[in-house]
């Protein structure tokens, strides 16, 4: 029982929603750091969808059929290096489209340093299976931090929650045999990083 809610924890956590979903959370904070009518949040929140998970999506059936990965899971560090270059490709497509609008100056910077994780991530993949869902959850919590330092957002109550759901989900991945502890941490700690940097800087 335990490991089937893990399971559904991990896909509604899938590292491919993840930006789209930081999307949303960062939307929600109605400060001025992302001031844009609905419109343009919505036609936004589209494109990051399709850049980064829609189209991603759309190339495993071939990967599957091709034997480049022998299951959605790609429980293996070799299944997952074409998956995340094919990925860091499509997210990079994403980016240029963002930066052809008008946006505060945040949003495309939190897509960009999404963009550079998952690049290490990839890196880190040729020797070493590190938590691609821990990477995604981390990234989203550096966000809201960096919104907090950089802008004086008040994000304390979104950024406890998302440590929260950043446990429950690390417990999710433990519990599935998915990754060892150090994995787990890893990913958490390069996606809040990177994410800070790239804001920061």
């Amino acid at each position: 029982m335990l490991k089937k809610i893990a399971s559904v924890l991990s896909l509604v956590l899938h590292p491919l929603l993840m930006p789209t979903i930081g999307l949303l959370v960062i939307f929600s904070t109605q400060s001025h750091v992302t001031f844009i009518p609905f419109e343009f949040r919505r036609l936004v929140s589209i494109i990051v969808l399709i850049s980064t998970c829609v189209l991603p999506l759309s190339v495993m059936p071939l990967f599957l059929q091709l034997g480049v990965i022998k299951s959605i899971q790609m429980e293996s560090s070799k299944e997952r290096m074409l998956p995340l270059l094919t990925t860091a490709g499509f997210f990079i497509l994403g980016y240029f489209f963002l930066k052809k609008f008008q946006l505060p100056s945040f949003i495309p910077l939190f897509f960009l340093g999404t963009l550079l994780s998952v690049l290490i991530s990839m890196s880190i993949t040729f020797f070493w299976k590190i938590s691609i869902h821990m990477v995604g959850i981390g990234g989203l919590l550096g966000a809201l931090v960096s919104m907090s330092l950089k802008y004086g957002v008040n994000t304390h109550v979104l950024m406890l929650s998302i440590i929260l759901i950043a446990g429950v989900l690390g417990s999710c991945r433990l519990l599935l045999g998915s990754h060892s502890p150090k994995q787990v941490y890893a990913g958490f700690l390069l996606g809040l990083l990177v994410i800070c940097t790239v804001v920061l800087m």
